[in-house]
């Protein structure tokens, strides 16, 4: 047992507390302590008989029987794992910057939850952790069951397709998918990679208590960071150790955004296209830093329409 507990005080802090929440409630709505039927995001029960506990039960429970044990054994899997290595990679030394997303994505959750009448949130919310990780790792070569390979920013859809297959459901990973992809897009593409303003920022009460918590030992490992919502976010910055931490992720699409460019003014010369062409190439190139942005918008219409 000293092994096991070794273990669980090695997990770090948050994702010790969000995987032992995981664990605690569907056993005891297993061991029917507390009847499963209070753990389901209900929009009726939550807006109208004022049962505000539902969003948070409904994160952590999962109904465990002989259909659905080995999905949720395998996406507690993908929280431990993934979950583990954003907080002890890119969120390193900022606890309350990891916990601030983990809000911000159940936040986005929650709503589209009741939006969309979907009664569990545990697969959104792995599934945002494991996009965002994904995102910031995507040329990361990563193993999969048979000996597959394949780079990191596949791995979200091939997870999808997965528990698809084992018995999930696509719209769960879908919904998550999207929102780690808008938490990505808002926090690190649009301000360092586009050059546009940061919408996102750590409140400072998370800044105060998140840090005070880890001062006193929390959380255990690298010394505190300064947060990225206090720090200047500045694309041009080489030396900026915040853009070098997520630039190094996002050099795909510029690479390919520069390439497409070259290509057209190469077609240009060769068929000495009038001034039209010119437009052509900067509206082309313009279009390309908004690609994200429209996949947000479609994947909307997509999930509201199904």
């Amino acid at each position: 047992m000293s092994d096991i507990g070794d273990w669980f005080r090695s997990i770090p802090a948050i994702t010790r507390y969000w995987f032992a929440a995981t664990v605690a409630v569907p056993l005891v709505g297993k061991l029917g302590l507390i009847s499963p039927a209070y753990f389901f995001l209900w929009p009726e029960a939550f807006l109208y008989r004022f049962q505000i506990w539902r969003p948070i039960t409904a994160t952590f429970y999962f109904p465990v029987g002989p259909g659905t044990g080995f999905l949720y054994l395998v996406n507690l899997y993908f929280l431990y794992q993934y979950s583990t290595r954003l907080e002890t990679g890119a969120f390193d030394g900022r606890p309350a910057d990891y916990l601030f997303m983990l809000l911000f994505n159940w936040i986005c959750i929650v709503i589209t939850g009741l939006a969309m009448d979907m009664q569990l949130l545990m697969i959104p919310l792995i599934m945002s952790v494991l996009y965002v990780w994904a995102q910031l790792n995507r040329d990361m070569i990563v193993s999969f069951w048979f000996g597959t390979r394949f780079k990191a920013c596949y791995l979200p859809w091939v997870i999808l397709g997965f528990n698809y297959i084992i018995g999930g459901s696509v719209i769960n990973e879908l919904i998550g998918n999207l929102v780690g992809h808008l938490y990505f897009f808002l926090m690190f593409r649009y301000p360092m990679d586009l050059g546009g303003r940061n919408f996102l920022s750590t409140p400072q009460f998370l800044l105060r208590n998140v840090s005070s918590a880890q001062d006193c030992g929390l959380r255990r490992g690298a010394g505190r960071k300064e947060p990225w919502s206090q720090r200047k976010l500045d694309p041009g910055s080489a030396t900026s150790e915040l853009c070098a931490e997520v630039r190094m992720t996002l050099h795909g699409w510029k690479a390919l955004q520069e390439a497409s460019y070259q290509d057209i003014k190469a077609q240009k010369d060769a068929f000495s296209f009038a001034g039209s062409s010119d437009r052509a190439v900067n509206r082309f190139c313009g279009s390309s830093s908004r690609v994200d942005l429209l996949c947000v918008c479609v994947c909307v219409c997509v999930c509201v329409c199904v």
